[in-house]
């Protein structure tokens, strides 16, 4: 494992972070985790040498953090552990230290190394100010309940260089890869945190999984002249995203035993500057791809979940995308009506009855309600 320094944390951090928005589940009921495996997984990362773990209060319909609280015990010193701030739920003072001191108990930890305010916004963070959230912050880690200040944010970059420039922030959490590399706060906001000795943690380095599809075709070319022979695209954009000097490390949401296996395995050959020109031009060739095909720009980070109406939001426009990217629509279709077949629990696009409760949430900001309908005429019309 490799490990990298940021300007305001006294500790060396590995560059991989074991995320837990995406742990494995049982079944598709919404946040029910598959616990001896995803905690041997967590075993099995810290064992590599990941000490960083990042939890938050809606990841799996609130079950991540007493989950990551009960896989721990024993291990609590070996890792930095951060979870957030609920920003959204924050109506008057006293929810502040109400979440905070919620977390620490479901987390079962006397305190939390990095707390951060979540997914900021511009009216959340304007929100925010009026609790006086920076001096709660700041009595939160005189009372020892947190040591390092930070945010994660989902805006313009415009609102990212306001609430860089309101703190001496210790760290700030990014979107960032190589379809986002000018979205939200994107390659100017990592310049412009690092440039005020902000350490930056990137979190979706493979857009939900979107990147982590097999070479396509178009690309196998370019593939090969690279000397790339793996046979998906998640090293290439992990090591992407570790190609830059000013990323402290990155989040991988993994949901997988052979995807935490193969995560550890690049994180081995994560060095800024290392990619070469073949490998470059292999990451254009697949940016090109991606965006004349991709249909939806969604993560799967479920933040839209769960649907008033059963819909399962992220798998309907992972199966759009998937068709839209491989251009095999009849497969695809296949796989949509029996994965969201009424005998597997139900769940299709068709199901939508336009209420809006999803785009309120959606940190991407997508018109879900527009591309289910984009979903229903792929896959539920002859």
């Amino acid at each position: 494992m490799l490990y990298r320094k940021m300007p305001r944390i006294k500790e060396e951090l590995s560059i991989l972070g074991f995320g837990c928005m995406r742990l494995p589940t049982r079944n598709k009921e919404v946040g029910e985790i598959d616990e001896p495996t995803a905690a041997r997984m967590m075993n099995t990362a810290i064992d590599n040498g990941v000490n960083y773990i990042d939890t938050a209060r809606p990841y799996h319909g609130g079950k991540s953090e007493p989950f990551v609280g009960r896989a721990l015990k024993g291990l609590r010193d070996k890792v930095q552990l951060a979870t957030k701030l609920p920003s959204w739920l924050i109506a008057k003072k006293e929810d502040l230290d109400f979440h905070l001191n919620e977390q620490l108990e479901q987390l079962q930890t006397d305190h939390i190394d990095f707390y951060l305010l979540h997914a900021l916004s511009s009216s959340r963070w304007e929100n925010l100010l009026k609790f006086d959230v920076m001096d709660f912050m700041e009595k939160a880690r005189a009372a020892g309940k947190i040591r390092y200040i930070c945010f994660s944010f989902h805006d313009g970059i415009d609102t990212f260089k306001k609430i860089v420039d309101a703190y001496p922030w210790d760290m700030c959490q990014i979107q960032f890869n190589f379809l986002d590399e000018y979205y939200q706060a994107g390659t100017e906001g990592l310049k412009y945190a690092r440039g005020k000795d902000i350490g930056v943690v990137v979190m979706e380095p493979l857009k939900g999984g979107t990147i982590s599809i097999p070479v396509p075709e178009d690309c196998a070319a370019t593939a090969r002249a690279a000397g790339y022979a793996k046979p998906t695209l998640t090293d290439l954009g992990l090591r992407w995203v570790w190609n830059h000097a000013e990323v402290g490390l990155l989040l991988s949401g993994m949901s997988a035993p052979d995807q935490m296996d193969q995560n550890v395995e690049s994180a081995a050959k994560g060095v800024c500057d290392a990619l070469t020109p073949k490998e470059l031009e292999l990451v254009k060739a697949a940016k090109d791809l991606f965006a004349s095909r991709v249909r939806v720009s969604c993560t799967a980070c479920a933040y839209c979940m769960p649907c008033p109406k059963g819909v399962e939001i992220p798998q309907c426009f992972r199966n759009l995308n998937d068709a839209a990217l491989s251009e095999k629509w009849e497969a695809q279709k296949v796989s949509y009506n029996y994965l969201l077949s009424d005998s597997r629990g139900g769940g299709k696009a068709s199901a939508c009855v336009e209420c809006g409760a999803c785009e309120t949430q959606c940190p991407q900001h997508i018109p879900i309600r527009e591309k289910l309908k984009e979903v229903v005429a792929a896959f539920e019309t002859n």
